[in-house]
């Protein structure tokens, strides 16, 4: 069960910060509340799942959940949770869908001052509306591979996700699985609104997210997930998610957080 029903702001405040330390592979499972939530991880990787989207959140970046989204979050790597959680009618960020939010210098140190105890009331609210005034959805595209409704296609689905190294054809499959080529290409696009080779794709980089978050080079990456080469693989990343791997799974200021309590 999360924990986040159970903060409330300090009177007159709108934002109240909440500290969890995750291990690797803990997770909070399917939940919500009515609080909007930007999930962050001062040190450590985070992953929050909300409809077929997933999010790794290196420290470079957060997850703004809107109130009511349904959600888990979880450790890719032992974190460091620290959650701010927005009361909507003191809130004047009203984004409907999940947004990633880049974690810049200024803002990483005004969670972590809004996470001290006895902090003055009108310091706080200062420091509230600068935060409020830091949060800028960043133009990273979400990789998601929803599961095709059709039982055969989902069967090759289940079958890449458990290896997305597996270089069969869609006419290789369709022997697997009692279908013809044609006949699973239509229930991928039917099912999930794409191609099967950009379901493919996603469900690649959706297996090579935290193993790049956990510290695994490019290289090694790539071939895990299918590709032939790293190039390969770094241009795929770029055109999916807008940037490349390097870019998206290092902080800011280029210096890494300690992870100590602030």
């Amino acid at each position: 069960m999360s924990p986040e029903g159970q903060l409330m702001p300090p009177g007159g405040s709108a934002i109240v910060v909440g500290s969890f330390t995750m291990n690797d592979g803990q997770w909070f499972e399917r939940h919500q509340h009515g609080a909007h939530q930007l999930a962050w991880a001062r040190s450590g990787v985070l992953a929050v799942r909300a409809d077929d989207a997933t999010w790794v959140l290196p420290a470079s970046m957060a997850l703004w959940i809107p109130a009511g989204t349904a959600h888990a979050t979880g450790a890719v790597r032992a974190a460091l949770l620290r959650s701010l959680y927005f009361w909507p009618d003191r809130c004047p960020v009203d984004w409907a869908s999940p947004q990633v939010v880049a974690v810049s210098a200024l803002l990483r140190e005004l969670i972590c001052h809004l996470a001290e105890d006895g902090l003055d009331p009108a310091a706080r609210r200062r420091a509230e509306r600068v935060v409020l005034d830091q949060l800028r959805p960043v133009s990273v595209a979400t990789v998601r591979a929803p599961m095709p409704d059709e039982p055969r296609a989902r069967r090759v689905a289940q079958a890449l996700l458990a290896d997305p190294a597996d270089g069969r054809s869609l006419a290789e499959w369709g022997k697997a699985v009692g279908a013809s080529g044609r006949t699973l290409a239509r229930a991928f696009v039917a099912g999930t609104g794409m191609t099967y080779g950009h379901w493919r794709t996603q469900a690649r980089l959706q297996a090579a997210m935290p193993l790049l978050a956990a510290g695994a080079t490019v290289a090694s990456v790539a071939h895990r997930v299918g590709y032939g080469s790293p190039s390969a693989f770094v241009a795929a990343f770029r055109r999916s998610v807008g940037v490349p791997p390097g870019q998206y799974f290092t902080p800011d200021d280029g210096s890494p957080d300690d992870g100590s309590a602030g």
